[in-house]
């Protein structure tokens, strides 16, 4: 029984709460052989735990760092945040959210990876669109590694836990609570160094993230949208966020630096 089982077992045990799996390991919980191997015995996906050596050190620095990530896919694709950007948006995405998401992850995916929450609307136009130019994709899911959640999402699903990458601090079958989304969200906010907001209203869960990625010194970047729109996005780039109109603008706040070629390619776009 070694310590990173026991972190599972933990995690399974606990349904991924961060809050019961911290008290479990504080006052020393006894564990029983047979309910042990039990609760072992459930787990389909794969597992990193925090003390597994190729736990990426910038997860640890997050507001309650994961104990356990479970995953199917391709684990390090987490490993390269200065490569990633965070693509997120409202559940109920407009025709333009979703055009203007099309647009800029067309480009942002031909050299980033792109990471979302597999929400309806933005995220999964978000990760659709990495696919599709074949790009790399990661999910942070918000419901058990088992549970695909929304169930319209589902071939999306399938598709991004054999060629992509999909991870949950949450265990198997464990349902979506309200509670977990945004907890989820720091996690997607500590993957990427950029964190773009292509459609939100004010009073987003969006803006979750958004305070996660500004308290850990993330780039945070927004799709303008008309003066008359109830927009977060207007809001936070009122107060200093990068205003995006393409994947240059994007790159630009990052620091990278992208060609004359490419810089057409994205204004072709436009």
């Amino acid at each position: 029984m070694t310590g990173r089982d026991i972190l599972i077992y933990l995690a399974i045990k606990y349904k991924g709460n961060w809050d019961d799996i911290y008290g479990a390991i504080k006052r020393k919980e006894p564990i029983d052989d047979a309910s042990f191997n039990d609760l072992l015995a459930t787990l389909k996906a794969n597992a990193i735990t925090i003390i597994d050596k190729n736990y990426p050190d910038h997860l640890k620095q997050t507001h309650k760092p994961p104990f356990v990530l479970f995953y199917y896919g391709d684990l390090s694709l987490i490993e390269h945040p200065q490569e990633t950007v965070a693509f997120i948006g409202s559940r109920k995405a407009s025709d333009y959210g979703k055009k203007m998401t099309r647009i800029i992850v067309t480009d942002l995916a031909k050299k980033m990876i792109i990471v979302s929450g597999m929400a309806k609307g933005i995220d999964a136009v978000a990760h659709e669109t990495a696919i599709n130019v074949k790009g790399k994709t990661i999910a942070v899911l918000g419901s058990g590694i088992d549970y695909c959640y929304p169930r319209e999402n589902l071939e999306l699903y399938k598709i991004m836990k054999e060629n992509h990458l999909v991870i949950s601090e949450y265990p198997n079958r464990v349902e979506p609570d309200h509670s977990q989304f945004p907890l989820r969200n720091r996690i997607i906010a500590m993957l990427a160094k950029s964190v773009v907001v292509g459609e939100a209203d004010l009073k987003s869960g969006t803006l979750i993230t958004v305070s996660y990625a500004l308290s850990q010194g993330r780039d945070v970047c927004c799709v303008p949208y008309p003066a008359d729109a109830s927009s977060a996005c207007n809001s936070l780039i009122k107060q200093g966020a990068k205003l995006v109109e393409n994947a240059n603008d994007v790159y630009e706040e990052m620091g990278i630096e992208v060609s004359s070629q490419e810089l057409r390619d994205v204004q072709k776009y436009n």
